[in-house]
Parts: C-alpha cells; sequence; structure tokens
C-alpha cells in the first residue's frame, strides 16, 4: 500500500519537496506518494479544511511552507518543544486521529554546518541575524550545539530579548543586540543570515567586522548564487560560504526519517538542487 504524503504552501510551484522526498523514496526503497498542494489563502479557515481533509483521506504527513507554518503550529494538538520556541511548524503527522506538530528547520540548518560543511559551533563565537520564525527554529538546536558566545542582532532589539529572555536557562551565552552594537563585537567564528533580506535582493546592516576570514557565512535563502550576504563575506575575506540548500535537503530528511523510520542518505540530493555561488 501506498501512503501519501504532500507538501502545502501558497504559492507553491517553485517547491523542490516532491523531488527530495522521490529520490529518499526511491533511495530507501519506500512506497510513498509525495505531491505538492496550494493551500487556500482565502477563507480564515481554508488551510484547515485542506489539512483535515487530506488527514481523513488517509494521507500520512504534511511538510508546510510559507505562509501556514504558523496556521499548522495553532492546528496541532501535540507540539514539539522545537515548534513551541518557533512558535512555528514545517511538518505535520497524522496519527491516532491527532496531528503532531514538528519544526525540522533548525536541525537541518546545524546538521547541514555541523555534518555537511564540517564546521561544528561548540566553542565557537556565532551570529544569528534576525529573530523571526527561521531564527527561532535555529535557537534549540544551535544553544544545544555548545557554542561559546550565540549572539542574535535584529533591527528591532526588542524582538531578540524577548526571544533571549523565553530561552530563559537554557541560553548559557545567549543575548541579543542591535544591528548599531556589531561593530565593536569583533569577529565571530559563524555568521548565520536568517533575515529575509536575501529574498528581495537586500542586505542586512551588518559590518564586515563580524567576518573571521577563517570561518563561515551561512545564507538561509537558497538558488540565488552569491547574495548581497555572501557577497559582503567574500569581499570581507570569507572563504567558506553556503547557502540554504543543504539544509532544505536536510530538513527535508528529517520530516522523512520521523514519518518513515529510516533516514535518507542526502549528499547525492544537495549536489543535485546546489547552484554555484558566484
Amino acid at each position: 500500500m501506498t501512503d501519501r504524503f504532500a507538501v502545502i504552501g501558497n504559492p507553491i510551484g517553485h517547491t523542490k519537496s516532491p523531488l527530495i522526498h522521490g529520490l529518499f523514496a526511491e533511495a530507501m526503497r519506500q512506497a510513498i506518494s509525495y505531491v505538492a498542494i496550494e493551500g487556500p489563502l482565502e477563507p480564515e479557515d481554508g488551510f484547515e479544511r485542506v489539512v483535515r481533509r487530506f488527514a481523513a483521506e488517509g494521507g500520512k504527513g504534511l511538510n508546510v511552507t510559507a505562509p501556514f507554518k504558523l496556521k499548522a503550529f495553532a492546528l496541532a494538538d501535540v507540539r514539539s518543544e522545537r515548534a513551541a520556541l518557533a512558535g512555528a511548524a514545517n511538518a505535520l503527522k497524522f496519527e491516532g486521529g491527532r496531528i503532531v506538530a514538528e519544526n525540522f528547520d533548525g536541525i537541518g540548518l546545524l546538521r547541514d554546518i555541523e555534518a555537511n560543511l564540517g564546521v561544528p559551533l561548540a566553542r565557537r563565537r556565532v551570529l544569528l541575524l534576525g529573530a523571526g520564525g527561521a531564527a527561532r527554529g535555529a535557537l534549540l538546536p544551535f544553544i544545544g550545539a555548545g557554542p561559546a558566545e550565540l549572539v542574535i542582532a535584529n533591527r528591532d532589539l526588542s524582538k531578540g530579548e524577548a526571544l533571549v529572555a523565553q530561552v530563559g536557562a537554557q541560553g548559557g551565552a545567549l543575548h541579543a543586540c542591535g544591528y548599531g552594537e556589531l561593530a565593536a563585537m569583533g569577529r565571530f567564528d559563524v555568521v548565520v543570515n536568517a533575515t529575509s533580506a536575501s529574498l528581495t535582493g537586500d542586505l542586512p546592516p551588518v559590518p564586515p567586522s563580524v567576518f573571521s576570514p577563517a570561518g563561515t557565512a551561512y545564507e538561509l535563502a537558497y538558488g540565488k548564487g552569491l547574495t548581497p550576504f555572501l557577497r559582503l563575506a567574500r569581499n570581507a575575506g570569507v572563504h567558506g560560504v553556503a547557502d540554504g540548500v543543504g539544509m532544505l535537503v536536510e530538513q527535508a530528511a528529517e520530516a522523512f526519517e520521523w514519518w518513515r523510520d529510516v533516514r535518507p542518505p542526502t549528499s547525492a540530493v544537495i549536489d543535485r538542487l546546489a547552484v554555484p555561488l558566484d
């Protein structure tokens, strides 16, 4: 029997998820179907109706992308700690009549940085740009990796401070700052752009002095080549630059394992989707 899975978002035509999960299923000899669903923006309960119908018709799980991650979180009966901190879900599982929510964005990002790029965060200075959903999803996995310092920089300092306060005692050497403070903070070993600036070709207001030439600059956006953020890092002498294609594939692998209890290999899929950073 073929189990049914899907990704839901709006717009959804650009999604790579059916390709990724199709390659995973082929590699692991899993009998699944995986399609893309364009969720309705109206009426207000349109997303919920589509999700519940998919589950009622035998669907086993959904990946969730913009703009429905918050609605997916709110709809769930059970939420993981990662999803709760992010306030958003990027994966749902239907079991025993319940909707279970997870957020694999952060763990996928961490796995790409540490396993694929070979850059452990332990005892390193890490700068996370942005305090929105992407940054929130990354926070618990990053803290668990044991950095010497983890700084959240955001235009609205109060949002960064609220996120630090929410994490509380788990945070260790975690603190927030405004972009204007970065010039006096020295170099970071890893700088991650978790803002949406690159989606519109913009650049977060970070000084080149935050980059260490021996460090890593990571862009969550993918498939856009050398974004303004990555170009800034390159011009600052950073050789280790990466975009988010590895994160995309790794979070998908986490969801696949969550649903199927087998973890697919990712390196060939990442290579297939990667675009040159030049």
